[in-house]
């Protein structure tokens, strides 16, 4: 049952929407990240619903009521800001027991509550702690845990692990998905970051100059990409997008990419003058040639984490990536330019419309 629905939202400013007719839902106990570059329209999204701005048209409706005109306060709400959004005067202790002081929940109540929270988050050992003496680590988690004391029904998250080290992120996207279960909240998360969205989101919205271009599971984004712009914003590094051409009069389905005839796979959906999209893992490097290899040349070899990325350049000039773990590539660990052979696995392949970008 959806328990978050946006019905034609709109906002402006000035003459720039920002906010384009955006509809979507949130079923109860979902985690939705609303995944986009910076300027997509993310945090003004996210102040529609927590109710800091008034939206020029549309409605928004929490658990079949309709809370579009209700002030802040009034909403039942979560919510913690990527810059944190401290207070600088108080301990994190009162930072996180805020929400509570404001309904005039009794002491003996919100001690207990703070408490728990907090060693919830690991970080019970520092609430006496002023802000400027918690780590940024700890100032994301007391805003979490203040977002989470009231025990909302509802909790945005606008980018909260993007001023934090990358451990703690690391960290962070281990335990949160645990955490808000354990709370049984509805939550909209908001990121710049595919491998975030990747690892919170039981679905992903990717936003784009204010409208939703794909909304679906992470697997599917990542399988079933709805553009070539989507498919760009996933993954690193990045999908390979190579113009191709249909070969008439081949024997079976062929197409010609990077000056090199490549079969094609049963139900691929290729036309002349489509773009491939190719994830570099489905690239593969070696030093023999194979019937429909492409001849490329290895023009650098750069480790990534766990894995190797190789920038190819064909005959024509086109560059391709290609990865696999570490030691499992022809050259592998080696530096300087060689001649190999590139082999496409088209069955992971995706075709896009040149013109739109809309996958064929």
């Amino acid at each position: 049952m959806s328990f978050l629905t946006v019905q034609r939202l709109s906002k402006a400013y000035k003459k720039q929407e920002v906010i384009q007719d955006l509809s979507f839902t949130v079923d109860r106990l979902e985690t939705l990240v609303v995944f986009g570059p910076s300027g997509a329209g993310k945090t003004v999204l996210l102040r529609l619903i927590a109710g800091m701005i008034r939206p020029d048209r549309g409605n928004i409706i929490v658990d079949g009521r309709d809370i579009t005109d209700l002030n802040p306060e009034h909403r039942h709400l979560g919510m913690a800001f990527q810059n944190f959004a401290l207070y600088p005067h108080m301990t994190a202790y009162e930072n996180i027991a805020s929400p509570l002081r404001s309904r005039r929940i009794a002491q003996s109540e919100v001690d207990q509550r703070v408490h728990e929270v907090a060693k919830l988050l690991r970080i019970d050992h520092v609430v006496s702690h002023l802000p400027k003496a918690l780590s940024n680590g700890q100032k994301q988690r007391t805003a979490l845990a203040r977002s989470l004391i009231a025990k909302p029904n509802l909790i945005l998250l606008d980018d909260p692990l993007r001023n934090v080290d990358a451990k703690v992120r690391y960290e962070m996207r281990l335990e949160l998905p645990q955490l808000l279960r354990a709370r049984e909240t509805t939550v909209v998360y908001v990121t710049q970051d595919y491998k975030e969205a990747m690892a919170l989101g039981d679905r992903i919205a990717v936003l784009v100059d204010g409208r939703i271009e794909q909304i679906a599971t992470p697997r599917e984004i990542y399988e079933r990409p709805a553009n070539s712009r989507i498919a760009r914003l996933f993954g690193d590094p990045p999908i390979n997008l190579l113009p191709v051409s249909t070969v008439p009069g081949s024997q079976g389905a062929q197409i010609r990419v990077a000056s090199t005839d490549v079969a094609l796979p049963g139900g691929a959906g290729a036309r002349d003058g489509c773009v491939l999209g190719l994830r570099p893992e489905d690239v593969a490097v070696g030093f023999e040639a194979q019937p429909g290899a492409m001849p490329v040349e290895i023009d650098a070899v750069t480790p990534l984490n766990d894995r190797e990325v190789m920038l190819l350049r064909a005959r024509d000039g086109t560059e391709i990536f290609a990865s696999a773990p570490q030691g499992h590539m022809a050259g592998s660990g080696q530096r300087g330019r060689r001649e190999a052979w590139a082999t496409l696995d088209l069955s992971h392949s995706h075709f896009f419309d040149t013109a739109g970008g809309a996958r064929l």
